[in-house]
Parts: structure tokens; sequence; C-alpha cells
């Protein structure tokens, strides 16, 4: 006889770290294309402003010096509203008949 060394899995823990997950992944996702979308905001709003007021790198190296922190900013905000609106899971209570058998071999 073969001693199965896999413990049962449990659904419920499963599908909570399921759904924990895709909330990284979404929260990553959006951190990242509001990056995206600021410094590119950054860069065409520089080259135009530099176009329109002939002045070559100046205000496309100051917007996008002046994006860095706004990332910075706009990232801790949105993580902060994400991680607020995630609810802990409370503890699973144990049954006393688990108490019972635990340690005893099947």
């Amino acid at each position: 006889m073969t001693q199965n060394s896999e413990q049962p899995k449990q659904p419920g823990k499963d599908r909570a770290q399921y759904i924990f997950n895709l909330t990284l992944a979404a929260v990553a996702g959006q951190v990242g294309f509001l990056t995206l979308c600021i410094v590119l905001a950054s860069l065409f709003g520089g080259l135009w402003m530099d176009k329109r007021f002939d002045s070559k790198p100046l205000f496309t190296i100051t917007l996008m010096l002046t994006s860095i922190p706004v990332t910075l900013i706009m990232m801790f905000w949105v993580v902060r509203n994400a991680t607020a609106r995630i609810k802990p899971v409370p503890p699973k209570k144990k049954l006393p008949a688990e108490d019972t058998n635990r340690g005893t071999e099947t």
C-alpha cells in the first residue's frame, strides 16, 4: 500500500486564492496601463508644445521628468483604493469532530 502524500483539496481556499490572484492581476494591469497613458501623454504633449513654441527639447524633457512623480502618485492611489476594497476572508472555524479525529490515521 502506498500512502498518498497529497492533502485533500479545499475548494473554498482555492477559490479565495484564485479571486485574490485575479484581483492582483487586475491592479497590476490598471497600474501598467495608467503608467503608459501618463508617459505617452507627457511625451506627445511635450513634442507638441516644443513644436508649437519652437523650444525643441525643453517641454518634452520637463514633461517627461514631471511624469515620474505623477505616475508614482497615481500608482499609489490606485493600489490604495484597490486594497481598501479587498475584504479579508475570515478564518474557518474548526468543528469539534475535526479536533477529536486529529492525529489518528485511517
